[in-house]
C-alpha cells in the first residue's frame, strides 16, 4: 500500500508575511499622508488670509482725470500689489460710493446735516502675502505716502499683527505635530518589518553556517522592502486621493484651498518615504540577526 508523502513547503529567504507588512506601511503612510493634506491646506489658507489684506490710500482734493489714472498705474506698478488673473488689485472708490456705502452700512445720511461730502476719493489697494509681515506693511505705508497726490494711508494696524501672530503660532504647532507623527510612522514601520523577519531568524542562521556571504543574505530582503515600501506609498497615495476627492465634492469650499502641485509633491513623497523606511529597517533588522549568537536567537 502506497504511503502518501506530504510535500513540506520550504521557507524562502525573504518570504515572510507579506500582506501585513504592506498593510500596515500603508496605513501609516496613509496617516502621514492625511497630515500633508492638513499642512498644504492650512498653508493655502494662511495665504488667502494674507491676500485679503488691504490698504486705502486716501488722495488729495480735485485730482484730474489724467492724475487719477496716472496714479493707478503707479500703484499697480509696485512689486507688493496682489495680483488675481493677471490683473492688478487696485480699486479706485469715489467720494460719492464711500458716501453710500457709509449710509448702506449705518443708515444715516451725514451730507443732510453737514451739508458737503467730507470724504476722500481713494484707492483700495490688495497687498500680496509674501509683503503682508508687520514690517514690510508699514514700509509699504511709507512708500505709499511719498506719492505725489496721496493725502493718507490707512490700514487695520492691530488686525494684521494678530493674524500674522496666530498664523505663525499654528504653523509652529502643526510642524511640531507633523515632526512627531514622522517620528511614530518610522518607529511603527521599523517595528513591523522587524517582527515579520522574526520568522526568518533561524534561515538567516543556517545561511550563515553553510558559508553565504552578509550581502547574499540581505539583497533579498532589502529588494522585497524596498519594492513593500513604494507598493505601500503607491496604495497610500490612490487611498489619498480618493479622500481628496470625495471631501472636495462634499464641501465644494475646500476647492479654493487645494493646490494640486503641493498634493502630486506630497504624494510621490509618500513612495519615496516608504522606500527608504522599508529597506532601512530590514537592513537593520537583518543586520541585528546575523550579528546574534544561536541563543541569543531562542
Amino acid at each position: 500500500m502506497a504511503t502518501k508523502v506530504k510535500h513540506i513547503k520550504k521557507k524562502k529567504l525573504g518570504n515572510y508575511p507579506h500582506l501585513m507588512v504592506v498593510f500596515s506601511i500603508t496605513l501609516a503612510l496613509f496617516v502621514i499622508g492625511v497630515f500633508g493634506l492638513l499642512l498644504i491646506h492650512a498653508e493655502k489658507l494662511s495665504e488667502k488670509v494674507k491676500e485679503s489684506i488691504e490698504m486705502q490710500v486716501y488722495l488729495d482734493r480735485n485730482l484730474t482725470e489724467v492724475q487719477l489714472v496716472r496714479l493707478q498705474k503707479t500703484f499697480a506698478a509696485k512689486e507688493y500689489i496682489a495680483f488675481q488673473n493677471d490683473s492688478a488689485q487696485v480699486r479706485y472708490v469715489s467720494k460719492e460710493e464711500g458716501a453710500k456705502a457709509f449710509l448702506d452700512e449705518t443708515g444715516e445720511d451725514f451730507m443732510t446735516f453737514l451739508g458737503d461730502n467730507p470724504l476722500r476719493d481713494a484707492y483700495v489697494l490688495r497687498i500680496d502675502a509674501d509683503h503682508s509681515s508687520s514690517a514690510m506693511l508699514k514700509s509699504i505705508k511709507l512708500d505709499l505716502e511719498e506719492v505725489d497726490g496721496v493725502y493718507e494711508v490707512q490700514y487695520v494696524e492691530s488686525l494684521i499683527e494678530s493674524i500674522n501672530q496666530n498664523i505663525q503660532k499654528l504653523s509652529i504647532i502643526l510642524i511640531g505635530f507633523a515632526a512627531i507623527l514622522v517620528l511614530v510612522v518610522i518607529i511603527l514601520i521599523n517595528n513591523t518589518i522587524k517582527l515579520a523577519l522574526y520568522s526568518q531568524r533561524f534561515l538567516i542562521r543556517s545561511m550563515q553556517l553553510v558559508g553565504a556571504t552578509s550581502f547574499f543574505i540581505q539583497r533579498p530582503f532589502l529588494n522585497r522592502a524596498a519594492w513593500q515600501g513604494v507598493v505601500s506609498g503607491v496604495l497610500a497615495s490612490a487611498l489619498l486621493f480618493g479622500l481628496m476627492q470625495y471631501t472636495y465634492n462634499q464641501i465644494s469650499e475646500l476647492q479654493l484651498l487645494r493646490n494640486d502641485e503641493q498634493t502630486y509633491i506630497l504624494m510621490g513623497a509618500l513612495v519615496v518615504l516608504g522606500l527608504i523606511i522599508g529597506f532601512m529597517s530590514s537592513y537593520r533588522a537583518v543586520r541585528k540577526y546575523l550579528g546574534m549568537s544561536l541563543d541569543e536567537l531562542y
